[in-house]
């Protein structure tokens, strides 16, 4: 049977133009707030890893440091303007980069913030995090229990100020310890009698080191130490070392990262809230390919989990143990 000419012609139009659609596939783009940090750096491989399954193509920035709002900003305008039609943001600065925000959404792309809220919390379609005032909470609570009764002097290294999920972690933690804070909408710190030094690490190992020297040379006597993450924790035990205060000072934080875990097992960190980048990064890239085939955005706040890890379990403070936190570090299987 012979074929139309003008059929077959079509066809092959219609078949090239399949095959190009199959060969583009939906870009993803990724803004952490920094490339060096473990929980963002695994964040990173997660997305990636999750794109590779799904067909879709993750472009990977960050800025230099916690509060680089600039460089956030330059990254999702690069984003836009290569094509990117959705977008997972970690905001460094939650209100200033809210600008960008609105004008990525403005032209069709989807924003979804992960780990850390935008402020406001609607200035971006959706939110896949921890529960970052419960995180703070369970490591509050577990310090309370530890120091069974006695009262504590305690010293908290902080991220930045304004950030809500500094401010999330600082207050759920004073929450769980029986203290005067403010509630998880916040961005405040609160600083009850029992907080004898309160200092911004950024997050960072050495700053954190340097903020918890200077908090030791006005306080020399210290009962617990919150931190904002792990590295943080890593430096006041620098710091702590260094002064031959080690011992005896507890120290409690969050992320649960693998050499959290680990520095937990060593008995550096008392007691950490693990939470699951993984999963958020997984989480987003699956709702941006979503997009992509169906147009519809993804919405509202999605809890990605948290879980106590401790060495040493407290009573009456649920946790698990070290062997199940380097199981479940980050998120993997």
């Amino acid at each position: 049977m012979r074929l139309n000419p003008l059929l077959a012609l079509s066809a092959f139009a219609l078949l090239g133009h399949a095959s190009a659609m199959a060969a583009d596939p939906p870009v993803i783009g990724l803004v952490t707030k920094t490339e060096t940090n473990p929980f963002f750096v695994k964040m990173k491989e997660g997305a990636m890893e999750a794109a590779q399954k799904s067909g879709a193509k993750v472009v990977a920035s960050a800025g230099k440091a916690d509060g680089d709002n600039a460089g956030q900003v330059t990254a999702m305008e690069n984003l836009v303007a290569a094509g990117a039609k959705t977008i997972l943001i970690t905001p460094s600065d939650s209100k200033a980069i809210v600008p960008a925000i609105k004008k990525a959404r403005d032209k069709g792309v989807q924003v979804i913030a992960l780990d850390s809220p935008a402020d406001p919390a609607d200035a971006t379609d959706a939110l896949f995090a921890t529960d970052n005032y419960k995180a703070g909470v369970l490591i509050g609570e577990y310090a309370k229990a530890a120091m069974a009764g006695k009262p504590a002097k305690i010293i908290t290294i902080d991220l930045l100020p304004g950030h809500p999920v500094g401010a999330q972690r600082h207050n759920g933690f004073l929450k769980g310890m029986g203290l005067t804070t403010f509630e998880a909408k916040s961005n405040e710190l609160a600083k009850p009698a029992e907080v004898v030094c309160m200092a911004d690490g950024f997050g960072d190992q050495a700053k954190s080191q340097t903020a918890m020297e200077n908090c030791l040379q006005k306080v020399p006597a210290v009962d617990v130490v919150y931190t904002i993450n792990e590295p943080a924790a890593a430096g006041v035990f620098n710091a702590l070392k260094k002064a031959g205060k080690e011992k005896g000072v507890i120290i409690v934080s969050v992320d649960g990262g693998c050499q959290g875990i680990r520095d937990v097992a060593a008995g550096k960190i008392a007691a950490t809230s693990q939470q699951y980048p993984l999963k958020m990064a997984a989480m987003g890239v699956e709702a941006g390919i979503a997009y992509a085939k169906t147009g519809k955005k993804a919405s509202g706040y999605v809890d990605t989990g948290v879980m106590l890890i401790a060495k040493n379990p407290v009573a009456g403070v649920e946790s698990k143990d070290t062997k199940t936190g380097t199981d479940l570090c980050w998120g993997k299987k």
